[in-house]
């Protein structure tokens, strides 16, 4: 066998052993976001939240985002809401002022981004001795569903200090893209979320929908000024021992991108700082989980591993083409027997079914099952995205996603 046969051979190996354990490990802890049941509220409305919403540009949807905010079921005198608009040349202020918000005009062009912006927030509220128990984080183009805050509020009582709320979508059926979008969601809220959440393992934080203890936050700081500060940060805490927590019922609706393009721009914002940050986070997490048997930080630095969930099904389906277009008189026949084609076939099958098993579980509208038709094509384009994010990753420079639908909460119901 020639040394390139023999390298393509390990290198082969390599990845049939690792893929098939990143597949299997999801779908092993997949099966325990099957159970859910909805939480009882436990405490009365007691604490005081700083509402931060981060816009930049956002004219067209700041609105119903602060009036959803005002709808709240929960004492008005207990919380505040602060808009930074950063660097915004539309009216994104005036609109905020007109519906209510505290406005907060930052120009600082050469530190853009979501996490600057909120950096820069909070050590004002600092400096102003603003006495909240907790900040939420939100998008500008988000719907907060009424409950929101209160269910935040029992999960302070009850000690958590980092809370990530659901993550729903508010424009699911615009087109193929936004189903596909929407669909992936659905399957990380029930089967990602909600399964480490039953497990007890730590939540992955979502940048919108977050609560977080503001003594806990002037004790680390925040810090987190990269393309996804939520990941940064949350990797923080679970370093120090604090446990990002899942609140399925505490949900956040935001805007997908309609098109495919304006999609994988976005993917790979997300991609690229996702590397960055498994870069400097990965290699002592999963060292931690093993020298302190933490299966919760293993879980976390296994996370950054793998850049996306759902690059799991790329993988795999890669995987099993490769054994299935593979003639077993080729040097292939040294390594297919390792993993035989029929394991990475039930695998695929495995993760895939786990979709439309995620969208009978929320209970969905009907139409998305439609969706599931074109979503094999959706996930294979994490590939060129994960890739190309791989090697830029060095790219730090923030790009805004645009946001033109004004949809109100009330026009949620039967999307």
């Amino acid at each position: 066998m020639s040394l390139l046969h023999a390298s393509f051979n390990i290198s082969y190996v390599t990845m049939q052993i690792f893929t098939g354990f990143i597949g299997v490990y999801q779908i092993v802890v997949s099966f325990f976001g099957i159970w859910y049941k909805k939480a009882s509220l436990q405490y009365e409305p007691q604490k005081r939240f700083g509402v931060l919403i981060a816009a930049h540009n956002e004219e067209q949807v700041i609105g119903p985002l602060i009036d959803s905010l005002m709808m709240q079921r929960y004492p008005r005198s207990l919380f505040n809401i602060h808009v930074i608009a950063d660097n915004c040349t539309d009216h994104t202020a005036d609109v905020a002022i007109r519906h209510g918000a505290m406005v907060h005009r930052r120009t600082d062009q050469e530190h853009r981004g979501k996490g600057f912006a909120i950096e820069w927030m909070l050590q004002r509220l600092w400096h102003r001795d603003e006495n909240f128990d907790a900040v939420l984080m939100f998008d500008a183009d988000n719907l907060v569903a009424p409950d929101f805050l209160r269910r935040m509020n029992d999960y302070l009582c009850s000690g958590h200090k980092v809370i990530q709320g659901y993550l729903g979508v508010k424009n699911p059926f615009d087109t193929w893209v936004s189903v596909s979008m929407a669909i992936s969601y659905w399957y990380s809220n029930r089967m990602w979320q909600n399964a480490r959440q039953n497990l007890g393992l730590s939540s992955s934080l979502g940048g919108t929908g977050l609560c977080i203890d503001m003594n806990l936050l002037r004790e680390m700081g925040w810090e987190a000024t990269g393309l996804t500060e939520d990941l940064e940060f949350g990797v923080r805490c679970v370093e120090r021992g604090v446990i990002p927590v899942w609140a399925h019922d505490a949900k956040v609706y935001d805007e997908k991108p309609m098109t495919l393009l304006a999609s994988m721009q976005q993917r790979l914002r997300w991609m690229q700082g996702h590397f960055h940050c498994a870069k400097y986070h990965m290699l002592p997490l999963l060292a931690a989980g093993v020298k302190e048997r933490s299966f919760i930080k293993f879980d976390a630095g296994l996370y950054l591993f793998q850049p996306m969930r759902f690059l799991i099904l790329f993988l795999t389906s890669i995987m099993m083409l490769l054994q299935v277009a593979t003639p077993h008189t080729t040097v292939m026949s040294h390594v297919t027997a390792l993993m035989p084609t029929s394991f990475w076939v039930a695998v695929n099958m495995f993760l895939y079914l786990q979709m439309p098993l995620a969208l009978l579980l929320e209970r969905v509208n009907w139409r998305a099952y439609f969706g599931l038709v074109m979503l094999p094509f959706f996930l294979w384009t994490w590939g060129p995205v994960v890739f190309q994010a791989y090697f830029t990753m060095g790219n730090r420079r923030w790009s805004h996603t645009t946001h033109k639908r004004a949809i109100r909460l009330d026009e949620l119901h039967g999307r």
